[in-house]
């Protein structure tokens, strides 16, 4: 007699939620010979000498073992410190901090504790996909608002006001953006302010490039404006400002007491707490000089310009686009002369030219259209990378563009 087979049953929302295109780029990149890692949001310095040696000391002294959920007393303490005077958020104590693994389980909790099935959140598009992502993780809808490339990659505040609807429940904001280096201006983050005031929407305000500003751009946390604590979600991570991508060591700031109940819960069910020697290595890095972030500002400046400058002289008039004036990414449009031997199945462009500067160049970039529908027809490289590497991927790029575009 023939055994019985049956098909067991499985909960099928997270089918909803796609891998971004990066996990493939980065998969592709494996393959590759002598890279140009420029598709990965990762800097190449070193987390400061502080960070370390916290990190050995917590280890020498056996500090391995469960602490509290949302964070190390005197780790919460520091953040509040910090969160008081760089961010201005009027922050009351430690208990209105959590600590999590990186910012991308920051805004996880938060969507978990924020968001019904079917709420809407208005999303940047562009945008980092992993926020799209995590709204579909806790079954609401992502309803992405344009930023647009003549604002400086900022929104039409008119058009941003016109998507809201009903059901919207909240306000998803990324400044500086990854992917495109926009940065809202204080009469930007004012002008959201009030929107999330008048229409009773919260605010979720990644801050996770806070540090990483240009020129005359100026980072403002939506959480410092008047009133606006009581109704936002302010998130952030060490990875960018402190190079402690891999140690994944993020925290969110938020006043309301039952809502911080519930991202508790989602931060036990999902981390019981952060890696204890982790959180001292954040010790480290609050204790300790803040000369290295700013010296890795100066430097990713230096790296935008060498790039840029690149772009311009080596590219055969295949991209086009502005220095951002905050994180670290070229976000460049596609010149549409430029036509591949053969378009993939998707019909998408940025995904033939990211597929094509692989193949040909060695040369790591993300598809625009991964971030979102108008990110269609750009690529992202990340300029984050030591100087060497990237003169290396824009001579490979001179080479594979050796015909220019004819305009």
């Amino acid at each position: 007699m023939a055994a019985r087979t049956y098909t067991l049953p499985v909960t099928h929302h997270l089918d909803a939620v796609p891998f971004s295109g990066i996990i493939r780029i980065r998969d592709m990149m494996y393959a590759v010979k002598d890279p140009f890692r420029l598709d990965q949001g990762d800097v190449s310095f070193d987390a400061p000498e502080t960070v370390k040696r916290a990190m050995h000391r917590a280890i020498d002294e056996n500090r391995s073992h469960y602490v509290q959920t949302t964070g190390i007393p005197q780790l919460l303490d520091l953040l509040v410190a910090k969160l008081r005077t760089a961010n201005g958020i009027p922050v009351g104590g430690p208990d209105e901090v959590l600590v999590t693994t990186g910012g991308i389980h920051a805004i996880y909790i938060a969507c978990q504790a924020l968001l019904e099935p079917g709420d809407e959140v208005i999303v940047p598009d562009p945008e980092w996909p992993p926020c799209m992502g995590n709204v579909k993780a806790a079954r609401a809808i992502p309803v992405g608002c344009p930023l647009h490339e003549q604002l400086g990659w900022r929104y039409d505040l008119a058009e941003l006001a016109a998507t809201i609807t009903p059901r919207t429940k909240a306000i998803y904001i990324n400044s500086p953006n990854n992917p495109t280096g926009g940065v809202l201006t204080r009469d930007d983050v004012v002008a959201i302010a009030n929107l999330c005031r008048e229409r009773n929407l919260w605010l979720i305000s990644d801050e996770a490039y806070e540090d990483v500003v240009f020129d005359d751009a100026e980072h403002v946390s939506p959480a410092s404006i008047p009133g606006m604590y009581e109704r936002t979600i302010s998130a952030y991570t060490m990875s960018k400002s402190y190079a402690m991508t891999g140690l994944r060591l993020g925290y969110v700031a938020l006043t309301d007491p039952k809502l911080r109940e519930r991202m508790k819960k989602a931060l036990f069910y999902t981390a019981t707490n952060v890696s204890s020697i982790v959180q001292y290595g954040g010790i480290g890095a609050l204790e300790g000089s803040q000369e290295s972030v700013a010296a890795y500002r100066r430097e990713l400046q230096v790296r935008r310009d060498l790039f840029y400058t690149g772009i311009r002289e080596h590219a055969g008039g295949i991209f086009t686009g502005e220095p951002p004036k905050g994180a670290f990414y070229a976000f460049l449009k596609i010149n549409p002369a430029w036509q591949p031997e053969q378009m993939p199945s998707s019909g998408s462009i940025s995904w033939a030219l990211a597929e094509f500067l692989i193949s040909r160049g060695r040369i790591g970039c993300i598809p625009g259209i991964d971030f979102g529908p108008n990110g269609e027809g750009y690529i992202r490289f990340c300029f984050a990378r030591d100087r060497a590497e990237l003169n290396g991927a824009l001579e490979s790029m001179r080479s594979v563009f050796a015909s220019p575009v004819k305009r």
